[in-house]
């Protein structure tokens, strides 16, 4: 019997690959990756602040960031369903370390704005590889916990950056031009070791989009993708949930300056914030298994929408810690849980697609609210974007609402979906199928009268 035909060996068998190892480089590597850009993001802020901007010139340089993203996602999606994950992986890599590099060089923010778009272009391209590779390596059973795996690479580097961000930088006697320079020059060394872990990572039986390879993909149209049930609610969580956490960044340093919170204690904020995140993904299996994907997607957002308006507030910094580290655990479920509804509810050939489509609406946040940020912060306020927040995440718990009562919507935990047959099982059935047809035919020949 040939071993060319292997049920269960396409893509999206994960648990048939070798191992998880692959998972755990690609935690590793997104964790240096994303540590380097929540490290630059901040340094950034606080440069240009040094070079004379004001709050909406900030929000107009964060802006940037999402803007060559927002041109790219789709044509890098449609490559990677017609072929590998994999390379898009070290150029992101290289665009992320350059754009760090080069806006800790310059001196004039419309430069500073310019290499903050190249990394954020080079953060679509490593995080598009990394979430088709995680779409297709994973069983339909296993992708909450998968992506809530590999979230949690991010949630370090958010976790590291910050803190390393408020460590390096100081506004003492004037040195804020400087110290802000450097923590850009170190984020781009510390992307650059991202490329140690990007080995292996990709199965080769899962780089094409089909059994046939490229040719077998078809272009399914965008406005179908679109047009499928769950994939824009995904898709708008996600913007909502990315959208908090980038304002976040990007705003409580402009936040703390007014407030008079040193640049190292905005860092530790930041990195509460993020380590709550983690510990949210931490435990999402078992919330999953008590709450079911609706309710808990819904009560993360609303619970996050109210937060976010809080910080409106002029609180004390504990009261201020304790509010974002509740906000972090909140917004932990929203990125994880939007994959895997975009992800199963677009079409099997067109997932990379439909998961470019959802970081474009990403960078639309990422591009918009910064900038409407920035015009609100200008005329009412640094905290004030916090309350447009707000209203974001409130949206985006009802559509999360919405779309788990929508026909064929489901909200059973992970680990109670039916699991597709394994490879040796299968085997195994055949095997036993050839012993009973062996035996009935030593039978036939022991008895002449059998037919």
């Amino acid at each position: 019997m040939s071993r060319a035909r292997r049920p269960g060996a396409g893509p999206g068998r994960g648990s048939a690959g070798p191992g998880r190892g692959w998972l755990l480089r690609l935690v590793i590597a997104f964790a240096f990756a994303q540590g380097a850009v929540s490290m630059a993001r901040p340094a950034v802020s606080y440069r240009a602040l040094a070079l004379g901007a004001d709050e909406t010139a900030v929000g107009v340089i964060a802006g940037v960031y999402a803007l060559l993203p927002l041109f790219a996602a789709v044509p890098l999606g449609r490559r990677t369903d017609h072929g590998r994950c994999a390379p898009l992986l070290p150029i992101g890599v290289v665009l992320i370390s350059g754009g760090c590099a080069l806006s800790g060089v310059v001196s004039s923010l419309p430069a500073m704005a310019a290499w903050s778009g190249v990394m954020g272009l080079g953060h679509l391209c490593f995080v598009i590889g990394a979430q088709s590779i995680v779409a297709r390596q994973s069983a339909p059973a296993e992708q909450d916990r998968n992506f809530g795996h590999f979230t949690i690479g991010a949630s370090l580097g958010q976790l590291g950056g910050p803190i390393a961000a408020g460590a390096l930088i100081s506004g003492e006697s004037g040195a804020l031009g400087r110290t802000s320079a450097l923590a850009l020059l170190v984020s781009a060394g510390v992307c650059a070791v991202a490329l140690t872990s990007l080995w292996r990572i990709e199965h080769r039986r899962t780089s094409g989009a089909g059994p046939g390879g490229r040719k077998a993909a078809a272009k399914v149209p965008v406005t179908r993708i679109l047009g499928a049930r769950g994939v824009p609610a995904g898709i708008f969580i996600s913007m909502a949930v990315l959208s908090a956490t980038d304002i976040l960044t990007a705003y409580l340093p402009v936040v703390g300056e007014h407030r008079g919170i040193a640049p190292a204690t905005v860092g530790l904020l930041l990195s509460l914030r993020a380590a709550a995140t983690i510990a949210c993904r931490l435990v999402m299996t078992p919330m999953l298994r008590f709450l079911g994907r609706t309710v808990l997607l819904t009560t993360s957002c609303l619970l996050a929408g109210l937060l976010c308006a809080g910080m409106v507030l002029p609180v004390p910094v504990p009261v201020l810690a304790v509010m974002l580290a509740a906000l972090g655990f909140c917004l932990g479920a929203g990125q994880p849980l939007s994959m895997t509804t975009v992800v199963q509810a677009a079409p099997a050939e067109a997932r990379s697609t439909a998961l470019a489509l959802r970081l474009t609406g990403n960078r639309l946040g990422q591009a918009a609210a910064p900038a409407a940020a920035g015009l609100i912060a200008g005329t009412a306020g640094a905290a004030a974007p916090f309350a447009l927040l707000g209203v974001l995440l409130l949206v985006a718990a009802g559509l999360g609402l919405r779309s788990g009562r929508a026909p064929g919507a489901s909200s059973v935990p992970a680990e109670s979906a039916p699991i597709p047959p394994e490879p040796a099982p299968v085997r195994g059935r055949e095997r036993a199928g050839e012993q009973e047809q062996a035996q009935a035919d030593g039978a036939s020949l022991a008895d002449p009268n059998r037919s």
